[in-house]
């Protein structure tokens, strides 16, 4: 009988073991699982979501300049999959982080609100840093509500002169080191530029991408550099070379409502690059054109 006791004692110990080991396991694997959904990056999330259908960089909608109340409400009732908006200080007190474009400086929703209304979605995010003063207290605000964003988080700011840039673009050390971020956020860093219909506008030049390959060489992050859509066919060879340093880089390709150019002259970047790797922030009849050619796909 002591000998039965003892045998079943020992059965009870291992599977009791077993147990905690199997239950062990799946813990760890749903952590796993969830550390992988976070690191995700943006394509991939929305695959997961279902809101887009293919792996292609060019079906993410953007909804621009979120920066008031019913903008943003706008926003989330979209069918973007990514919201835009700008940040600065307010020029008055309180001085706190609103959502504003300059020359404006005050506005009716500041990043503390927006945000309460972001987490509710499973939109994603792209903060534009108009002003240094207000990188630091934004990120505050942003680790806050860290845990409750579901969709990518975006940061932008232009932290060097670009090909006929006017503004001056925000300190690339300063700014890289206050901007505390997750290693699945995606920097977004570009150029301050510009563009005149009535004289030839200068490309992105060699010294410029290589000036902002030093600086993002040693980012944990993914980087995609905003690119000025009018400005891309006589910058080809600098931002192909841009891009073959790191396969962590990509290209967001905007356009300033008054610029002029053909929807064929972004179709190189399309054919010669990962669809992946090339977003297109454009208005939506510039879109829906570019998405006719023939050769688009």
């Amino acid at each position: 009988m002591g000998i039965i006791t003892h045998k079943s004692y020992r059965y009870i110990l291992c599977a009791t073991a077993t147990l905690f080991l199997v239950v062990y396991y799946v813990k760890l694997q749903l952590l796993s699982n969830s550390s992988a959904s976070m690191s995700k990056h943006t394509l991939e999330y929305f695959l997961n979501k279902g809101t887009i259908q293919r792996n292609d960089a060019a079906d993410i909608e953007w909804f621009h300049a979120t920066n008031s109340k019913s903008k943003l409400t706008e926003a989330l009732r979209s069918s973007a999959q990514m919201i835009e908006a700008d940040v600065l200080l307010r020029g008055r007190d309180p001085e706190e982080p609103i959502m504003a474009h300059p020359p404006e400086n005050d506005s009716d929703i500041n990043l503390q609100d927006w945000l309460k209304e972001v987490v509710k979605s499973d939109k994603g995010i792209k903060l534009d840093f108009k002003s240094l003063t207000a990188v630091s207290p934004s990120m505050i605000l942003l680790q806050e509500v860290r845990d409750q964003l579901q969709g990518p988080v975006w940061i932008n700011a232009d932290i060097l002169p670009g090909p006929g840039g006017k503004a001056i673009p925000l300190d690339p050390q300063v700014f890289l080191k206050q901007a505390s971020l997750r290693s699945d956020d995606v920097l977004s860093l570009g150029w301050t530029t510009g563009w005149d219909a009535n004289v030839d506008n200068l490309g992105y030049s060699w010294e410029m991408v290589h000036q902002m390959e030093n600086l993002c060489r040693s980012l944990k992050q993914p980087v995609t550099f905003p690119v000025r859509a009018a400005l891309l066919p006589v910058s080809f060879s600098q931002l192909q070379w841009l891009l073959e340093q790191s396969k962590t880089y990509s290209l967001t390709v905007w356009t300033g409502r008054d610029d002029v150019f053909k929807v064929e002259e972004l179709l190189p970047y399309r054919q010669n690059f990962s669809k992946t790797r090339i977003y297109y922030d454009l208005l939506e009849s510039q879109m829906t054109q570019f998405k006719r050619l023939p050769s688009f796909s």
